[in-house]
């Protein structure tokens, strides 16, 4: 909305305006907002915890939990454009404000609300409560002494800006000085840090109601952070390193949400199910010799959102998987329950899975490796009439799927590892004839399905959309022939399949490799990508199929597997907006590509007797190229012309690079690239320091398994615009740059983000 060319009063008018027009509580959580740094991406969930956390959420609505308050005034916001949804993201859980929206909360909430830049500490006053600083900063410590002298702080939030070079760390010295002295914090969090360790004196800290450690490297969390009494959210995502949750866990009383995703926790501490006020708990793990701790979960019957079960190896008892409850979880909308892949069958997968009823009210459910021999009868049209997904992952033990052809709302199916299954037919679809069946199904995936022969019974999927058939090695018939709705058909690793591609008037993507038998008489016409790559067509014309389709945007083709294909016609002119060519046969390419007007991407495969490009040249708004193993055109690359392309931005290659001594040479690439890389360049042995000097717009540059590489551009050779340098599997270049000892490290420290695996 916002990018309207309006002049800056007008628009700040209308703004204000907007936000005058608010009511005072929506006001106060607006102004709030004013903490996030300009262009941060925040969670809707994780905006109304804070929310929550400051209080600004109480008292709001008597008849609502604060949740659902959040929720609301998170829509009204949006509904005015205060929060918009970023363009580079498809979902409806993130937001962010744009600049001059920032810039109305920072001015409404004065004082109270503080972004600390780089080291800056003048702005903080007695009156600001709420402070977002970068630690990525030299003098972290003397701005973490400097933010401790203001005990009036309610609120602490870390963000991380840029590259870390090393883990983030505090001294205990530090942390205990922090912590005893901003007692009045009710939110806190080091989101993205490092955290090496978290002070016992985090117990002090009475009043938080809020905090965030995700990606942290703590093994173990002090016990006095059972004091916590407060505590209403606890994020601890992706701490890999956390196995064990503190013993007197149950204490945390007024704890609505826990966040588990990531950790490597070996069972749930005891006496959890006191903890009463749980609306979110992430995941729940079963210990080994704790199966009947499953039981615990019987009383939180708030739990909503999803819910991830693992450990189920260890539940032999039916009766202690029925004592969880599941049935009457009415506001879990997700659930996910795993067994181990580690442990043999216990005989009662069977029956503890049939006690592990959810609610009908489900939504999506997700099954793996689980070892019982056959599936739940509840999982039927009737017991789950609301479900929308279901996933079963390696269920390796069950020769039948279950009756999913008759779910009124289910649309997504992915079944995988199912390696027993040897015929899908009439128990799929279900025993109700008066019903069609997979009548809402609109996605359906198999995958490494290792033993299935068959598929039939092949009638129904009226609104299906999406079909995948990936790594299904016996498979030899059938595809459904009648998909009215079908717009996307993905085949790939089934090379006994033998069928006909449907007739689908509304498929716009087809992607079939290494099927040899697969029959491609005719394409629809609609088709707006294509890839055919490593199959063997014996009876396929490309120029008879291709010359029709008009609209193709994305063509991936392999000539490898075509008799007889000495051209190829395309007339899809203005559309082709990315080309992949692999297994070309000639000195020359088969097209005219200037003609292309729209194209902004080509890549070239295993093109070993490719000399050059065509006579007109590359399209001039071509923005990325890439060359992979087409050593004669290497060969002649000073006939590239690639200087002249003002709009190329990125650039890769991949040769062996024979009688090559050093490459890129001086002006070969033009000085727009901003993404060059370079892989398996096995006898590449110098970068041209004389090809880099103009590249003045660099900003990253890969680097990927040339084991002969022995050195790198000088400092000076590089542009000070390089952001990232990544080195992966290039043995030489390893040991003289790395950091600690690499006698060449010096010449590539100035770069922000180097990463050497």
């Amino acid at each position: 909305m916002w990018h309207v060319s309006k002049g800056g009063d007008e628009i700040n008018s209308v703004l204000r305006l907007s936000y005058h027009n608010l009511p005072s509580n929506l006001k106060r959580c607006f102004a709030f907002c004013s903490i996030f740094p300009k262009g941060y991406v925040f969670e809707k969930d994780e905006l109304i915890k804070l929310w929550m956390a400051e209080g600004l959420l109480k008292c709001c609505g008597r008849d609502k939990s604060e949740e659902e308050l959040g929720n609301e005034f998170l829509d009204d916001l949006e509904s005015i454009s205060f929060f918009q949804q970023p363009l580079d993201y498809f979902g409806d859980k993130r937001l962010f404000m744009h600049d001059l929206v920032n810039d109305l909360a920072k001015s409404e909430s004065h004082e109270f609300c503080l972004q600390i830049e780089g080291d800056s500490l003048q702005y903080i006053t007695e009156r600001t409560r709420h402070i977002c600083c970068d630690l990525d900063v030299k003098e972290c410590e003397r701005l973490l002494n400097h933010i401790s002298m203001f005990k009036g702080l309610r609120s602490f939030l870390a963000v991380p800006g840029g590259y870390r070079k090393d883990y983030f760390m505090t001294s205990n010295n530090l942390q205990r000085d922090l912590f005893s002295k901003l007692k009045y914090l009710r939110m806190l969090s080091f989101c993205g840090y490092k955290l090496k360790e978290l002070s016992g004196e985090i117990g002090n800290l009475k009043l938080l109601r809020y905090l965030n450690l995700t990606e942290s490297l703590i093994e173990r969390l002090p016990d006095s952070i059972c004091k916590l009494y407060k505590l209403e959210t606890l994020i601890l995502e992706d701490c890999f390193e956390l196995t064990k949750l503190p013993s007197k866990f149950y204490k945390f009383v007024s704890l609505r949400h826990l966040h588990l995703e990531g950790c490597n926790i070996k069972k749930m501490p005891k006496k959890i199910g006191r903890l009463n006020h749980l609306q979110t708990l992430s995941d729940f793990v079963v210990g080994e010799q704790s199966g009947s701790d499953i039981k615990e979960l019987g009383n939180l019957n708030h739990l909503q959102g999803e819910l991830c079960i693992s450990g189920m190896e260890h539940v032999i008892d039916p009766v202690d998987a029925a004592g969880a409850n599941l049935k009457d979880k009415k506001h879990v909308e997700e659930l996910n329950m795993e067994w181990s892949y580690k442990f043999n069958t216990n005989g009662r997968e069977s029956d503890v899975f049939e006690a592990l009823q959810p609610n009908s009210s489900l939504k999506r459910l997700i099954i793996s490796h689980y070892k019982g021999n056959r599936f739940a009868n509840w999982m039927r049209g009737c017991d789950l009439p609301n479900l929308v997904s279901i996933r079963l992952n390696l269920c390796a033990l069950c020769s039948e799927l279950p009756p999913l052809g008759q779910l009124p709302c289910l649309k997504e199916i992915s079944i995988s590892g199912c390696d027993k299954i040897r015929i899908i037919g009439k128990e799929f679809y279900g025993n109700n004839s008066t019903n069609v069946p997979f009548r809402s199904l609109e996605i359906l995936h198999f995958d490494s399905m290792s033993e299935w022969e068959e598929w039939s019974h092949l009638e129904g999927f009226p609104l299906l959309k999406e079909l995948s058939i990936k790594k299904c090695p016996k498979l030899k018939r059938a595809l459904p022939q009648h998909l009215p709705s079908l717009q996307k058909l993905e085949i790939k690793d089934c090379k006994k399949l033998e069928a006909l591609i449907p007739k689908c008037d509304n498929m716009i993507e087809l992607d079939i490799k290494r099927c040899d038998r697969i029959l491609v008489n005719e394409l629809p016409t609609n088709l707006k990508s294509l890839f055919l790559c490593d199959n063997q067509y014996t009876e396929f014309s490309v120029d008879q199929n291709l010359i029709n389709i008009l609209f193709l945007e994305v063509l991936k083709f392999d000539f490898r597997g075509c008799v007889n294909c000495p051209s190829l016609d395309l007339r899809c002119y203005n559309s082709l907006r990315d080309l992949s060519i692999k297994g070309w046969h000639s000195s020359s390419l088969p097209l005219e590509l200037h003609l292309f007007t729209s194209l902004s991407a080509l890549r070239l495969y295993d093109c070993p007797e490719l000399e050059s490009f065509p006579m007109g040249g590359l399209p001039s708004n071509l923005c990325s190229l890439g060359i992979y193993n087409c050593p004669k055109l290497i060969a002649l690359r000073e006939q590239w012309g690639l200087f002249q392309l003002n709009s190329l931005r990125a650039f890769g290659v991949s040769d062996e690079f024979e009688n090559v001594e050093s490459f890129p040479e001086e002006n070969l690439l033009p000085p727009t690239i901003h993404f060059l890389w370079f892989s398996n360049c096995s006898k590449l042995r110098i970068m041209n320091k004389k090809g880099f000097l103009h590249l003045k717009s660099l900003q990253y540059l890969d680097i990927i398994n040339c084991p002969s590489l022995e050195s790198l551009p000088e400092k000076e050779a590089l542009p000070n615009s390089l952001y990232r340098l990544w080195i992966e599997d290039c043995g030489i270049i390893k040991e003289k740059y790395e950091k600690e000892g690499g006698e060449r490290w010096h010449t590539i420290s100035h770069i922000p983000g180097v990463f050497i695996v």
